[in-house]
């Protein structure tokens, strides 16, 4: 059975796709990438002068429309077995579900077997199954 088509046709724009680099990170070893808020009393990051990098700021936050969507115009929930799956019955048009990696095999198949059913896309449905060998 093919899977239902999204409601949400939005094109997701991302105000910014440049990710936000601690001040001084290409200077020095010892300070990471990872976004930390300058807080120094005399920093001229934290006082947005000119010449200084972008701050992470609420006003760069995308659309609450397409947040967390992917590009299939679906949001995730993750599973873990067959009953968690009839949660998503009414919402199949705007969620997809994702397998957890814990799940064995044997469940992953019951799961993908009841989506089907449903009209459930499920984004890493072939993941792990080994395919059966013709005798």
């Amino acid at each position: 059975m093919v899977a239902a088509k999204p409601i949400n046709k939005m094109r997701k724009e991302k105000k910014r796709r440049k990710a936000f680099r601690r001040f001084q990170s290409d200077t020095f070893m010892r300070v990471g990438e990872s976004w930390r808020r300058p807080r120094g009393i005399d920093s001229r990051h934290r006082r947005q002068f000119k010449g200084t990098p972008a701050m992470a700021k609420i006003g760069y936050q995308n659309n609450k429309k397409t947040r967390h969507q992917l590009p299939n115009g679906l949001k995730v929930l993750r599973v873990s077995n067959v009953s968690e799956l009839e949660v998503l019955l009414l919402h199949n048009r705007s969620f997809c579900a994702e397998i957890a990696r814990s799940v064995s095999v044997r469940k992953r198949k019951e799961i993908v077997e009841r989506a089907n059913q449903l009209r459930i896309t499920v984004t890493n449905g072939t993941a792990r199954i080994e395919t059966e060998e013709d005798e």
